[in-house]
């Protein structure tokens, strides 16, 4: 019988099919990997925006995990939306208890176009349950803010930011995005006490929508297949910036990217 590499998302639905559980299942799909998922949510959105969201209860959430773990073993885990601390605890609970590796967090905080998504005690939650328990954390730089509780701005601020972080939990490698920065779009990845940047020209072009999910779900298909951290997140951003690169156009809004890039 064929083997395949499993990978876990845990993550919101997105009925326009650009980020969550969608989008990550679109890029496990490309890593010719088999997906699974758990929601955590469900969203009213589409390329303009996010109209409503729906917090599922935490014993739904966890029951989802439980019956994942069970019966299939993922290779990786990747987390990406979380709305409430009772979430956070639970899908922490599962993951220690059934011994899960190769976990890549994603902590979502706000939509692109400005909704927030995570509450106030979420983000302690995540920090005291979820990061420890992180192989790697991917924030973007109002992120990696709300973590480290200072500004970010620039490659010197990211860099602090990224130091702090890895004080804090030293086992947690962490890659902070720099899309948002003015000068560049540079990534930096923090780990074992080395920095490394990953240089990025920015792509000319608006359509993103899902950049991060897809980004956090590639890392933990490299994972997933054996390659160290830093193979994982260069061949992550590699697929991501053909993703980005291949120009797809949909709806009236940012739009999503091209997953399959690689096939068409």
């Amino acid at each position: 019988m064929k083997d395949i590499r499993k990978i876990l998302a845990i993550a919101g639905f997105d009925p326009s099919g650009g980020a969550g559980l969608q989008a990550d299942i679109k890029v496990i799909t490309a890593h010719k990997m088999y997906a699974m998922g758990a929601v955590t949510a469900l969203t009213v959105q589409n390329t303009t925006g996010i109209r409503e969201l729906m917090e599922l209860p935490a014993p739904f959430v966890a029951s989802q995990l439980e019956a994942i773990f069970e019966d299939i073993q993922p290779d990786a885990v990747k987390i990406g939306l979380l709305c409430t601390a009772p979430v956070v605890a639970a899908i922490a609970s599962v993951l220690r208890n059934h011994k899960a590796k190769n976990i890549v967090l994603d902590p979502v905080m706000a939509s692109t176009s400005g909704y927030d998504l995570m509450k106030k005690d979420t983000l302690a939650a995540v920090t005291e349950h979820l990061l420890p328990l992180a192989d790697i954390v991917t924030p973007n730089l109002d992120e990696a803010s709300a973590v480290t509780g200072f500004s970010i701005t620039d490659e010197p601020s990211m860099l602090k930011a990224a130091e702090e972080i890895a004080r804090r939990f030293p086992s947690t490698a962490v890659l902070i995005k720099g899309g948002h920065l003015e000068e560049s779009a540079n990534d930096l990845l923090y780990v074992e006490g080395q920095a490394r940047w990953y240089k990025q020209s920015r792509i000319d072009n608006p359509n993103t929508h899902g950049t991060g999910c897809s980004l956090s779900t590639a890392i933990a298909c490299g994972l997933a297949a054996g390659h160290p951290l830093t193979i994982a997140v260069e061949d992550a951003k590699a697929y991501v910036t053909g993703a980005i690169r291949s120009g797809l156009n949909l709806g009236k809004g940012p739009g999503p990217l091209l997953h399959m890039w690689e096939y068409m």
